[in-house]
Order: structure tokens, then C-alpha cells, then sequence
């Protein structure tokens, strides 16, 4: 009876060991990273200064940032956001053939319900903002995910500031 008990918690740690770590990427560490599934471009010319084409999503993080953050159980704009939203706005200008989604995000505290009218809150305001800066707000969709996808895992307030976001990702 030992030995089999040996054997499953043998089994068990093995199997717990062979498991792979979550990534950590930029996007998981907030710093505006985000990831795309946009190809290299066929020649260098296309590609700008950094490397990146134009108007990509890897342009967009790499220039003006993908994400703007909220003040716990807020959807108001940030001043500092406000900037953010501004490059956005004038990117967007710059490449008018792009469409977007803005991502509502929100921390772990609160119900899933709660959270992810919270979450739309915030991508309509980020939204509102665009549109008040001219970009046709056919251009732009909205989601919500609440607290279902978190870009920093943990409970406490350096996690959450990070979760509580607006992600504009490229289409």
C-alpha cells in the first residue's frame, strides 16, 4: 500500500516538474508589449527605422504604447492617460486604413459581473476620447474582459494597477 502511494506522489511530482512556466513577456509585465501575429515585411525599405512595419501593432507599441491604466473602481480618463490617448489618436490619424479594438480590463477584486461592465466602461471612455480627437468611431470596437485576463498575476496593488487597463490592439 506504501509503495503505491510512493508511486502516485513520485508521478505526481514528476508530472509537476515537466509543466512549463507562464511566459513572461512585456505585455505580462505592462509595459506596453503586446503580441501580434503581423509577419516581417518583404524588404527592408517597408519596414521603419526600428524595423518595425507601419502601421502594425508592433509599430504601435513600439512608438506610442498600447495600453492606458485607471484608478481602482474608475473609468475615468487619467491625465496621464491622456497623453497616451493622444498618440493614439494621432497614429490612428497617420494610418487611416487601420481598425481597432479597445480591450476593458479590471483587477481581480470585485464579481465577474461587476468587473466586466467596469472593463466596457473604461473601453468606451478610451473610445469617447478617440472619437472627441477625430478618429470615425466606425474605426474602433469595444470589449470587455473584467478580470478574466489579467496582465499581471497577484493580489496586491502593484498586480492590480496593471490589470486595471485599456488595451488598443490592431486589426
Amino acid at each position: 500500500m506504501s509503495f503505491r502511494l510512493i508511486s502516485v506522489l513520485a508521478a505526481a511530482l514528476l508530472l509537476a516538474a515537466c509543466q512549463t512556466a507562464p511566459e513572461t513577456s512585456k505585455k505580462a509585465a505592462g509595459t506596453g508589449g503586446a503580441a501580434t501575429t503581423t509577419t516581417a515585411p518583404a524588404t527592408t525599405e517597408q519596414a521603419g527605422v526600428s524595423g518595425v512595419t507601419p502601421g502594425t501593432e508592433q509599430d504601435l507599441v513600439a512608438n506610442v504604447g498600447d495600453r492606458i491604466f485607471f484608478d481602482f473602481d474608475k473609468s475615468d480618463i487619467r491625465a496621464d492617460a491622456r497623453t497616451r490617448l493622444d498618440g493614439w489618436s494621432d497614429w490612428l490619424k497617420k494610418y487611416p486604413q487601420v481598425t481597432a479594438v479597445i480591450e476593458g480590463h479590471c483587477d481581480e477584486r470585485g464579481t465577474r459581473e461587476y468587473n466586466l461592465a467596469l472593463g466596457e466602461r473604461r473601453a468606451n471612455a478610451a473610445k469617447s476620447y478617440l472619437v472627441a480627437n477625430g478618429i470615425d468611431a466606425k474605426r474602433i470596437q469595444t470589449i470587455s474582459y473584467g478580470k478574466e485576463r489579467p496582465a499581471v498575476v497577484g493580489s496586491n496593488e502593484a498586480a492590480w494597477s496593471q490589470n486595471r487597463r485599456a488595451v488598443l490592439v490592431v486589426q
